[in-house]
């Protein structure tokens, strides 16, 4: 098993050998020879010194990796030439850039060979057979298009694989759309899209192109300046459209076109970068390594040459980063070619990572980062909208009723050509008329949204019907979805018509139940409370008519026993007091008080003849009937002429309260009764107060 650089590895340690205890080992001296730094030397024939606090990282540093200090202190800061036909060596102490530069590159090393080992390690242990299976799985992850204020190499590299996994999606997608569309039986061809080939000529065309002459600079053994490279390019690939100017910049730059977007590269560095040379002597070291993990990925074998060494045996071109970047890219295309492929595309909605915050220029670089506008246009083109029959149906059978009476025909609806080579399932043959009649409503949505001043645009519907899918444009898929908004908002209208008409339907049948119900109760109600009226009207009835016979015959008894009875004489004493003036006023007040009494209260109780007859009575004057001889007797002294019988002595009034509510209040008599003098002063309307 070997890994990426060809190194072999050796087999596997055992699972109770602590692997992952010597993996962190190694990447723990690793970061300690980060922190070694070095310091400018006085003399350039002395190697530079270590600066303060970087003694103790050298020396951990090499305790972890298993090197012997002063061999890795030697390594980094001297360099070893090779030079003429016998291969003499000369030494030659590194400056302070130098330094920095091979420490990492050791650094670098390691962590490329330990990177290879540890795929190759994880891939032998979940990866079967390669004759046991014949389908794969792959995850490819591609940072995406780069564009900063300061591009070099790494973003050459980035955006050069960008460049060619668009163009191997485009070709995918439209590969794609056009063996679907034959498919469906549909005749269509694309319109033409700008393609990104221009820009990869530009960086990958033969026989001169940006790659090309980058590896050239670093081949050529003379030393390369920025303007110079600038220049270079500028002149050999001036003819090149994706070539953009570069007037404006101070610093040595050029301008690619990508299909994302211009991005300027400063060309300083640039060819150092490409070289990444790995000097023989790091190797070297790493090879006296006694460390496990580090003698397996640094075998000392002496048939295992460095690559230095072989390009200088062979005197074959070096590879370069550019190089190798192609190649590893190049063995991707294949497999992609050899796979069907699915694009995901993943945009960041901001940079500072906030919840629920969409920044619109930067999710617009995204998109025209990842190519999707393009992609847009291509859609844009075709017919990006597909729906299958049956759910085109499901979702657009309301529109059947807007289906003309006529017999016309579909009006510029395009179906599938050519015979279908299989026959339609049960399935499909009952989706059938109901995809009819849908398409032949369209007419009548298109003179719907279309106004009259333009017939001409109703003479055409852009929609295919596909053997299995429905294929249409926005503007179609717009057109469907107005009228099947409207057709909903008519549903909509009829089921609330009808909900209403029910509710006030049940109300009206609620008031009306509600009514009758308060009626009945109103006539229980009315009929109990006459009912219980009429029964104390009853009561009160007979209580007052027991109360007036008792109280007429208590007046009737009282009245008759007293006409034996003489009436009491006044007292001599005195009359004779009095004189002759006095005693006859006296004598007329006796005489007609009773008539004041009766008058006052027989306003009501004794009416018409009645009242005549008792002013006769008081005032003992003769009745003008001739007819009546009976006299009445009459009384020497002072007292009261009755009708019925001549009372002898005083009255007496009985005001008894009765127990019976509103006894005391007498009814009215009829006008034709005539009663006594002691009757009608029993006939009042309030009970006399005593």
């Amino acid at each position: 098993m070997k890994d990426s650089s060809g190194t072999s590895l050796r087999e596997l340690p055992s699972p109770g050998y602590p692997i992952q205890k010597i993996v962190w080992k190694v990447l723990a001296g690793l970061l300690h020879l980060g922190n070694v730094h070095f310091a400018d030397s006085e003399d350039e024939a002395q190697p530079c010194q270590l600066m303060d606090g970087s003694k103790a990282s050298v020396r951990t540093s090499a305790s972890l990796l298993q090197l012997s200090e002063n061999m890795l202190l030697e390594t980094v800061q001297i360099r070893t030439i090779k030079a003429g036909k016998q291969q003499q060596v000369f030494r030659k102490p590194c400056s302070r850039a130098e330094c920095d530069t091979r420490r990492d590159c050791l650094a670098k090393l390691i962590y490329a060979r330990l990177f290879d080992w540890l795929v190759s390690v994880i891939n032998s242990s979940i990866c079967a057979d390669s004759n046991s299976w014949t389908a794969f799985i792959g995850l490819l992850d591609v940072y995406g298009f780069e564009s900063f204020p300061d591009n070099s190499l790494e973003q050459l590299c980035i955006n050069y694989a960008n460049e060619k996994l668009q163009q191997h999606f485009v070709a995918h997608y439209l590969k794609a759309q056009q063996e679907e569309y034959a498919l469906e039986g549909l005749e269509w061809s694309f319109v033409n899209y700008q393609d990104n080939q221009t820009c990869l000529d530009l960086l990958e065309g033969s026989p001169i192109s940006i790659c090309s002459l980058i590896n050239e600079e670093c081949r050529l053994n003379r030393p390369s300046s920025a303007a110079q490279l600038q220049t270079r390019i500028e002149s050999a690939l001036a003819g090149k459209p994706c070539l953009g100017p570069n007037k404006l910049s101070r610093e040595p730059s050029f301008v690619v076109v990508h299909f994302a977007g211009p991005v300027r590269y400063h060309t300083e560095g640039l060819v150092e970068k490409n070289k990444d040379p790995v000097p023989a002597e790091l190797t070297g070291l790493l090879q006296q390594s006694q460390d496990p993990l580090l003698m397996m990925l640094f075998p000392a074998n002496p048939e295992d040459k460095t690559q230095e060494e072989l390009s200088g045996q062979s005197r074959a071109p070096a590879l370069t980063v550019v190089s190798k970047f192609k190649a590893s890219l190049e063995q991707l295309l294949q497999v992609l070619h050899s796979t069907t492929p699915h694009y995901i595309r993943c945009i960041k909605p901001n940079s500072q990572s906030q919840p629920q915050t969409f920044l619109q220029e930067e999710v617009l670089s995204q998109l025209e980062a990842c190519g999707l506008v393009e992609t847009i246009h291509i859609s844009a083109a075709g017919f990006p909208i597909r729906v299958s029959h049956q759910n085109f149906v499901e979702r657009y059978k309301l529109l059947r009723r807007l289906r003309l009476r006529t017999s016309s025909g579909l009006w510029g609806l395009c179906s599938a050509k050519g015979p279908s080579e299989q026959p339609l399932c049960a399935k499909e043959a009952t989706l059938q008329p109901l995809l009819q009649d849908i398409l032949h409503a369209l007419p009548t949505l298109i003179q719907t949204a279309t106004p009259p001043s333009d017939p001409a645009e109703t003479t055409q519907v852009p929609l295919y019907c596909g053997r299995t899918k429905i294929f249409m444009t926005d503007s179609t898929l717009e057109l469907l979805e107005c009228g099947r908004a409207q057709m909903l908002e008519q549903c909509a209208r009829c089921i609330q018509c009808g909900w209403r008409r029910h509710r006030l339907q049940k109300q009206e049948k609620q008031r009306r139940a509600a009514v009758l119900i308060q009626a009945a109760i109103r006539s229980w109600l009315t009929r109990k409370h006459i009912r219980r009226l009429h029964i104390a009207a009853t009561v009160i009835k007979r209580a007052w008519r027991k109360w007036r016979i008792r109280m007429a015959y208590l007046a009737s008894k009282e009245l008759d026993g007293m006409e034996d009875k003489p009436m009491p004489q006044a007292p001599s004493s005195l009359s004779s007091s009095l004189s002759p003036a006095h005693s006859k006023l006296l004598e007329a007040i006796i005489h007609l008080w009773p008539m004041g009494l009766v008058l006052a209260n027989s306003a009501v109780g004794a009416r018409g003849f009645q009242r005549k007859l008792v002013a006769h009575a008081c005032l003992r004057l003769p009745t003008s009937n001739p007819s009546n001889n009976v006299q009445t007797p009459q009384q020497d002294q002072a007292g009261i002429t009755s009708i019925r019988a001549l009372p002898q002595g005083s009255i007496k009034f009985h005001c008894r309260k009765s127990p019976l509510q509103y006894a005391d209040i007498c009814p009215e008599p009829s006008a034709s009764s005539v009663t006594g003098f002691n009757q009608i002063l029993l006939e009042r309307h309030r009970p006399v107060q005593v």
